[in-house]
Formats: structure tokens, sequence, C-alpha cells
């Protein structure tokens, strides 16, 4: 029977994989705030502009869009439209009693492929090339839903 512990091998690898995902949509936010300190600009408020100690430049034209920074902020919306889902159907999938082979590939799997997304992305590579990257782990998400909802109906 599958345990909500660390000491659950499936679990600890779904908590791995799982801590690294918050980790990095976490480290967008940081990488955004990088960006516009650099440009001096893309700030998405008004307010923002205002002369500050932390902004002793500040200009109107420090809200228009800055393509680095929006670049950032469009994979971090990315991720927050993909990894809530991996979170919670990951979880779940933990509860199916999966084994330990499978966990790791598909919760290693969805990990590689969301760091490998990101740097396609923040490369600027085609649509063809991130779209190729992201297929595997949407499809990793919908096996563990299905799974999850195979589980719960032969249960």
């Amino acid at each position: 029977m599958p345990s909500i512990e660390l000491t659950d091998p499936v679990f600890r690898v779904y908590a791995i994989a799982a801590a690294v995902m918050i980790l990095k949509v976490m480290s967008m936010s940081w990488l955004t705030v990088v960006r516009m300190l650099r440009a001096n600009g893309g700030y998405r408020s008004p307010e923002d502009t205002k002369k500050t100690l932390l902004n002793p430049e500040a200009s109107a034209t420090q809200t228009d869009p800055v393509e680095g920074v929006e670049r950032v902020r469009r994979i971090h919306l990315n991720d927050l439209e993909n990894v809530p889902f991996f979170l919670a159907a990951g979880f779940l999938f933990v509860l199916t009693g999966p084994s330990l082979l499978l966990a790791q590939v598909l919760f290693y799997g969805y990990v590689v492929t969301r760091l490998l997304h990101f740097l396609a992305y923040l490369t600027a590579q085609t649509h063809d090339v991130r779209a190729t990257l992201w297929t595997p782990g949407s499809l990793i998400v919908l096996y563990m839903a299905g799974q999850v909802l195979w589980s719960a109906f032969v249960a």
C-alpha cells in the first residue's frame, strides 16, 4: 500500500520532482526581477516608474515592454499553466501504487522535459522545438491522470 512518507520510495521520487518543479517556477519571479533591473524597464505598474532609492533614474518609459523581461514572463506563465497539474496528478498517481521504475520515468521525465522546455524558450527556439519538448510532459500528466481515474473506478 502506498504511503505519504519520504520513506516510501515512490513518494520520495515524487517529492524530489515536485520540489524541483516548485523551485523552478519560483525562480522565474527572481529571473524576471533580474532582467527588469538589468534593462531598467519592463515594469508592469505605473507606480513602479516613480523615482525611489531603488529607481533613481525613473522614467515613464519603464513600463514599455522589454523583450527579455517579457520572454521570462511568458516562460513563467507557461509554468503556471502546466506545473500545478503535474503536482496534483503526480500526488494522486502516487496513491495508485505504481512501480518505482514507472514513477521514476514519469516524474523525472516530466522534470527533464520542463527544464529543456525552459532552456528552449529562454534561448528563443522555434515553436516546433518548444512544442516537441512540451508534449512529452503533457502526455505524462495526462497518463497519470488517466491512471488515477482508472484506479479510482476499479477500486
